[in-house]
């Protein structure tokens, strides 16, 4: 009973946060099953990511620099991105903007989950770490994953620009994600006077991001008879 209320416990808030995000999706929401794919997918890159992270760090040490911006943020955001783009970039479903933080937050939050799971039965996991866990690490996961999916979209939508901004969506979750990983390794006391306006920012820029996602949708100007039609 008690290894089910931490397992419970440690699913719970992946879902919750994929869950807030589908259903921000005001105007065209997604196929259940896509997202359900990738985000079991995402949690399938879980065992990949650690054998390539364990041979990065035997070859390059592991300096806070190194593992934060490298070996966890390298690694990590490439093989989720890699994932996102080839899973759907092309894909049919994939109809507006707002598409693609869904389905990179799916396969981010996947990782996450899966990753909170493994710590919860490795380690001595309390109600109280599970919940710091939440709040900073899954919703990290997450928040990396909104920053992707919205230049994702952005490059499917903006033609011209395409190249520009699947640039973007790589190299930002990588940079915040260094940058959260680094400041965890290296302020051993008082970190959360960095981490939480760190978060906070993040949670702001990402609702603006959902938001305007949502403003570029291409059924937004559809009465609710078309869309339904659709």
């Amino acid at each position: 009973m008690l290894l089910f209320s931490i397992l419970t416990a440690a699913v719970a808030p992946g879902v919750s946060l994929l869950t807030y995000l589908y259903l921000k999706d005001r105007y065209d929401a997604e196929p259940i099953h896509m997202v359900i794919r990738l985000f079991v997918l995402g949690m399938l890159i879980v065992f990949p990511i650690a054998v390539l992270q364990r041979g990065l760090t035997l070859w390059l040490g592991e300096s806070p620099f190194v593992f934060s911006f490298i070996v966890s943020s390298g690694v990590e955001e490439l093989i989720k991105w890699f994932l996102v783009y080839h899973m759907i970039y092309n894909h049919t479903e994939f109809d507006e903007p707002y598409d693609g933080i869904v389905y990179a937050a799916a396969a981010a939050l996947g990782f996450a989950t899966l990753e909170n799971v493994l710590y919860a039965i490795l380690q001595p996991a309390t109600f109280g770490t599970l919940l710091v866990r939440a709040l900073l690490p899954v919703s990290g996961h997450a928040l990396f994953g909104v920053i992707m999916g919205y230049y994702i979209g952005k490059a499917k939508f903006t033609a011209n620009r395409s190249l520009y901004y699947l640039t973007l969506s790589l190299l930002l979750p990588f940079f915040w994600h260094g940058l959260y990983d680094y400041i965890m390794l290296t302020v051993k006391s008082n970190w959360m006077w960095l981490i939480v306006p760190l978060m906070a920012y993040l949670w702001v820029r990402g609702a603006l991001k959902i938001k305007r996602a949502n403003a570029r949708s291409p059924f937004r100007l559809m009465t609710r008879e078309e869309q339904v039609k659709l």
